[in-house]
């Protein structure tokens, strides 16, 4: 049986500098869901023309539009590139010089050239769940996500606010709090 062999992280995107290439629907379909989850992202975009809800989106993040074509000086400083032109060719030179740099990179709907993949998130206040089919299939990741939406709890940030607070209050070394804590929350697994 195939196995998803990617390894999850969450990045905190204030920290980075992210480079769009590409102003079309699915440039805008990315940024759209990176700043849903990370509204402080920093992101930059580069084409020669950006749909009118980009540059609406724009105004609400750190996002900056640069009106003009795909440049290699426009990787300097960037540690995450997403490329989204409809130009094959732009895409994968896009890759190959960040492959020469060592930055991560995602060409979008083009699972061999994808360092990473932006899958379905869930978010409920400090609550965030990262789903993945390892590129086979953003549909189901986008039910999936409905999904979990759907039955994970309004009120989880209050207990996650509240296991914190009784977590500051526990004695003993490492093992012990994380018994403890393990049979506090155990109910909240049990069928």
């Amino acid at each position: 049986m195939e196995r998803n062999n990617l390894y999850p992280i969450f990045l905190k995107t204030k920290n980075l500098n992210v480079l769009i290439i590409g102003g079309g629907f699915v440039a805008e379909e990315k940024l759209t869901f990176l700043l849903k989850s990370s509204p402080d992202a920093h992101v930059t975009m580069v084409s020669p023309m950006f749909r009118e809800g980009t540059v609406e989106l724009s105004k609400k993040g750190c996002v900056t539009l640069i009106a003009d074509v795909y440049r290699n000086s426009y990787l300097e400083g960037k540690h995450m590139v997403i490329a989204t032109t409809d130009i094959p060719e732009i895409n994968i030179q896009v890759w190959k010089d960040c492959r020469a740099q060592a930055k991560l990179v995602n060409v979008a709907d083009n699972p061999p050239y994808c360092d990473f993949y932006m899958g379905g998130i869930v978010t409920k206040g400090n609550v965030k769940i990262a789903i993945s089919t390892n590129g086979k299939s953003p549909t189901t990741a986008k039910r999936l996500r409905q999904f979990f939406e759907n039955v994970i709890p309004e009120n989880i940030d209050d207990l996650v606010k509240n296991l914190n607070e009784y977590r500051k209050t526990i004695k003993g070394n490492f093992e012990e709090k994380v018994e403890k804590l393990n049979e506090f929350t155990k109910s909240l697994v049990e069928k």
